[in-house]
């Protein structure tokens, strides 16, 4: 059983993952860029590093759990990064939602260290990553998957291969747009009941017990009618962020994608509002008044 893990990024899923890999005894080192987030996972039995090299020196599994491209060449590149001070032999698990771009260059280059690599983005939010009950959508190699099973089985409820390097974070950006797509057609419902003066209270009634009550509709709905942004499972910037990997996505593979442009119009409306740092479902705040 893999012992020595590094976990780099304490945001909502990181600080969840971190959790679920100290109740079972795994050695863990974690990183985070901000120091105060660290701290908790200290007083657990933790170890802090100050860099992303110093968390992966010795560590077998390497983990990466950050927001966008951005952040994670910052975290693996450099004369800091994580690649620069990992072990020959070592996993390496990129479970953030990226390009697949990116997630194919970075595997390249943990193949030069002679390292494992999975890109393994994570379906879920907040309160399954708190209780293990993500699922990870995993691209790569069936033997190098067996090798991180056991972290795997500590954070999460399920594993699907979807295909070679690049399919978790390709199906990923998939699955993200399209639930981005259908908060954005219940903003524009939402929107056009309360223009008819519709009562609303009915409106979300009808809707949560009709065809339209996908899962994503049932968790949103009653934060939109609450406007209940604040206690984020996922921010709006990430979700937009999201959906703007993969319209680029699109345009590389020639596919055309008018809706999905049309929701990414309504998040930037959200985020111009000041609500980026809040939960998605704040995407109803581009249409209000």
């Amino acid at each position: 059983m893999t012992h020595k893990v590094a976990l780099l990024g304490l945001g909502i899923m990181g600080s969840g993952i971190a959790g679920n890999l100290l109740k079972p005894g795994f050695d863990l080192t974690v990183y985070n860029r901000t120091r105060d987030k660290a701290e908790p996972f200290a007083a657990q039995g933790a170890r802090i590093a100050n860099t992303p090299r110093d968390a992966a020196q010795d560590a077998d599994v390497v983990i990466s759990v950050v927001g966008d491209d951005t952040a994670s060449r910052a975290i693996w590149l450099g004369e800091n990064g994580a690649l620069a001070g990992v072990k020959a032999g070592a996993i390496l698990l990129e479970l953030s939602t990226l390009t697949p771009h990116w997630v194919r260059e970075l595997a390249q280059l943990a193949a030069e260290k002679s390292c494992g690599f999975l890109d393994a983005p994570m379906a879920g939010s907040k309160e399954a990553a708190a209780n293990a009950q993500i699922g990870l959508l995993v691209g790569g190699d069936e033997a190098v998957i067996a090798q991180a099973q056991p972290i795997f089985d500590a954070i999460s409820r399920r594993q699907v291969r979807i295909g070679e390097i690049g399919a978790g974070a390709t199906w990923k950006l998939i699955n993200n747009m399209m639930i981005a797509a259908h908060t954005a057609v219940l903003t524009e419902g939402l929107a056009l009941a309360a223009a008819a003066d519709l009562e609303m209270d009915q409106v979300a009634s009808l809707i949560l017990g009709g065809a339209t009550a996908s899962f994503i509709v049932q968790n949103k709905l009653p934060r939109m009618q609450e406007q209940r942004y604040a206690d984020t499972d996922f921010s709006l910037k990430w979700m937009d962020k999201d959906v703007r990997y993969a319209l680029h996505l699109a345009h590389e593979l020639g596919v055309d994608m008018p809706t999905i442009a049309a929701t990414r119009s309504l998040f930037h409306q959200a985020l111009a509002k000041g609500f980026g740092d809040q939960d998605f479902a704040a995407v109803v705040e581009s249409l209000r008044d």
